[in-house]
């Protein structure tokens, strides 16, 4: 199986970068070109849906990044992880839970569940 943290990290570094040519290439090493996501809030599918989705959450907090919190684990072809969305310096006030499922080590799809989200984020 691909190491776990390695999906886990990689994830959250697609989610952090703000270059769009260099998120793309993230995209296409990490992500299969069929991957889907999905949470409470959005959807999106390919390269071109999930990436307007990172730009998406990007443009609505220009000040926040992405951090693992706690370790990621998996079974198969499965990873697990939790994350926390705030600013670099400072606890999250958003977190979430995503489940991968992965085909030949690379992220097919997402289903995300938001833990905590405050009112008017």
């Amino acid at each position: 199986m691909t190491e776990i943290a390695a999906i886990a990290d990689g994830y959250i570094a697609l989610w952090n970068e703000r270059d769009a040519t260099q998120r793309r290439t993230l995209l296409a090493r990490q992500w299969t070109d069929d991957a889907s996501y999905v949470d409470p809030l959005m959807c999106g599918s390919g390269y071109d849906g999930i990436d307007a989705l990172v730009n998406g959450v990007q443009h609505r907090f220009p000040d926040f990044r992405f951090r693992l919190r706690g370790s990621a684990n998996g079974h198969g072809n499965y990873v697990r992880f939790a994350w926390t969305l705030g600013p670099a310096d400072a606890d999250g006030p958003i977190e979430g839970t995503d489940f991968v499922e992965l085909a030949d080590g690379r992220i097919r799809r997402v289903t995300g569940f938001l833990d905590k989200v405050p009112e008017g984020a």
